[in-house]
């Protein structure tokens, strides 16, 4: 690590707990590589002192942004200046920005899912996607394919569950910002999962299933999966689900999802620097 100065800028994650967190060091390497004098750590904040520290961070000049992982990623918001078009849809912070005493909310998990499609040569404007679990990290997911072009959106979640109850709260502001045409089913319902699937050129999960090293659960029938479809998946961990396992043995182009995680940390460093993250270089050191 470079040499700590009083010039040297502050970035952080904020949450409860933190100590999990792979940010430090996918930053702090960055920062190093790209020859920005700045430092990220983590502080654990309890709920009831998230206003205090917001405005703390406010008045610090030498503070430039957070990251916001759980349980503040929605209770931010009250305390922030202003707010992206993706956080008003999705009703979710995880990266702030500060200046001039001010504070800005962003959303970057969805960015980061979209980039990592762009970055496998998928052309998401103007495409039909399959979306299973629009909960969480699938309501990024959502919302940034709606806000990025995305034509058709069919969604799937269990009738009764929270994912299904958050889209539905969504659908409404994600029409009537972007004009793209979403549809809601039930994950139960194989017939209109098929045909949804027949209409699309993207199918994403972003439901936990198939997390876990040794893992074989998938949210699907294999024989879902239709041939020449682009399947993508929001799990890093492990590296291919049996879902994108699946899909590559039928010879479909299958995604992981490290890099939603490697480009929505990048997001950040621009937002703070306007710097370019060395995603590869982050990608070789410290998941390799």
């Amino acid at each position: 690590m470079a040499e700590i100065t009083g010039h040297t800028k502050t970035t952080c994650l904020i949450g409860k707990p933190t100590e999990h967190s792979l940010s430090p060091t996918m930053h702090n390497l960055s920062y190093q590589h790209l020859g920005i004098d700045a430092v990220y750590t983590c502080f654990d904040v309890e709920p009831e002192n998230l206003a205090a520290v917001v405005e703390g961070f406010k008045g610090m000049e030498g503070l430039v942004g957070c990251n916001v992982t759980m349980p503040h990623k929605r209770a931010i918001i009250p305390l922030l200046d202003g707010i992206s078009d993706s956080v008003e849809l999705i009703d979710s912070v995880n990266v702030v920005e500060f200046k001039d005493g001010k504070a800005y909310g962003h959303n970057s998990d969805g960015i980061g899912f979209m980039t990592n499609l762009r970055a496998h040569g998928v052309e998401v404007e103007g495409a039909t996607i399959t979306l299973l679990g629009p909960g969480g990290a699938g309501s990024a997911i959502f919302a940034q394919a709606a806000l990025d072009g995305v034509a058709k959106i069919h969604l799937f979640a269990r009738a009764q569950g929270k994912s299904h109850k958050t889209a539905e709260e969504m659908i409404p502001r994600v029409v009537a910002k972007t004009g793209c045409e979403v549809i809601l089913r039930d994950l139960e319902d194989e017939e209109a999962l098929k045909t949804a699937i027949e209409d699309s050129s993207i199918l994403i999960n972003a439901t936990n299933v198939g997390m876990g090293e040794g893992n074989t659960d998938t949210p699907i029938p294999t024989d879902l999966i239709r041939p020449g479809i682009v399947v993508a998946d929001a799990i890093y961990f492990p590296r291919e689900t049996q879902f994108l396992a699946d899909a590559r043995a039928k010879g479909n182009l299958a995604i992981n999802g490290l890099g939603m995680l490697l480009y929505q940390a990048a997001v950040s460093e621009e937002i703070w620097f306007g710097a370019q993250m060395p995603v590869d270089l982050i990608e070789e050191k410290v998941f390799s």
